[in-house]
């Protein structure tokens, strides 16, 4: 009995350790931002660092995992019992007669934690983050896929999917070689630090930390947004394009911030590059479902170029030891 008590201490404990040792961390980063950085933006580092330790934790995946769950075997009962004209208006009007309908929803939900995850990266690396935004794109492609076959009733029918089966299938293909040249873009990532100097790289996380931060927040507020559209006014889903052209103007102020740490030609190009890959994205998510997937597997193929093209051209660190 003791044992048990020890152990379950230890558990409860475990959390606590890791916060405080992510501030312990984030404190000594934090050390070498002197004088000219704002209280304000310590303390939004701060804050950023308890989210990402909590949401990224095994803690928070297990959860988001079983609300994912439950969510869409929520979304199949409700839409069983529309089907059974079981649930009173006006909601029935907002819920599919279609059980495909689920999956689409779901897909949506998992979107939603794969962008906070996208969020999150931005910290990290601004190749990583982008390699997150075309992950989110295939995912969109998957779900468009499911889309369609919500519109479909109920038993399928062969003459009611043909018209449909060309987006159906470009959707598919474009997903999954958007996932084959994305596995070629993580393989060529290589470290290239913006600096060789330590305090400059803590004052350049810490800006991207401020960026990410508003992301987060703009991306909350655009779901509330967007699903009283929904409820009130049926007006579609338009979350993800929304943020996608948020997100344009985030990896702008990226490369802006970024010159303040480095002039160097090679970073404002590859941060630059990266942006116009954003743009491209986000006119894939409007463009008609065939052209989209086009789009989307030959923006990813313009970011790898941009990865290979920087790898063998960026500056090497005793380079950038010797410029500081």
């Amino acid at each position: 009995m003791e044992k048990r008590h020890k152990l379950s201490a230890k558990v409860c404990a475990a959390p606590k350790y890791r916060l405080e040792k992510k501030r312990a961390e984030s404190s000594q980063c934090y050390e070498k931002v002197t004088g000219s950085m704002d209280f304000i933006m310590l303390r939004a580092g701060f804050l950023f660092d308890w989210i990402e330790l909590h949401l990224e934790s095994k803690a928070g995946l297990k959860f988001f995992a079983t609300v994912l769950v439950s969510f869409f075997v929520a979304a199949i009962v409700v839409i069983e019992l529309n089907r059974r004209h079981l649930v009173p208006e006006p909601f029935a009007s907002h819920f599919s007669l279609s059980h495909l309908a689920a999956i689409e929803q779901a897909f949506n939900l998992l979107l939603g934690l794969e962008v906070v995850s996208l969020i999150l990266s931005l910290s990290h690396s601004v190749t990583k983050s982008v390699g997150k935004q075309f992950e989110i794109l295939s995912l969109i492609l998957l779900r468009d896929t499911f889309k369609e076959f919500s519109h479909f009733g109920e038993p399928l029918v062969w003459a009611e999917i043909a018209p449909s089966l060309a987006s159906i299938v470009a959707s598919a293909v474009g997903a999954l070689l958007i996932f084959v040249v994305l596995g070629f873009f993580y393989k060529a990532q290589r470290s290239h630090p913006i600096s060789a100097d330590e305090k400059i790289r803590s004052h350049f996380i810490l800006a991207k930390k401020m960026i990410a931060l508003l992301l987060l927040f703009s991306f909350a507020g655009i779901c509330v947004v967007d699903l009283w559209g929904y409820f009130a006014f049926g007006l579609p889903e338009n979350a993800f394009a929304s943020f996608y052209t948020l997100l344009v103007f985030s990896d702008v102020l990226v490369v802006l911030i970024s010159l303040r740490y480095s002039a160097q030609y090679q970073v404002s190009f590859r941060n630059s590059g990266y942006a116009v890959a954003t743009v491209l994205i986000r006119l894939a998510l409007i463009a008609p479902i065939t052209l989209g997937a086009v789009i989307g597997v030959g923006t990813t193929l313009f970011a790898l170029g941009i990865s290979l093209a920087y790898n063998a051209f960026a500056p090497r660190q005793e380079e950038l030891v010797g410029k500081n």
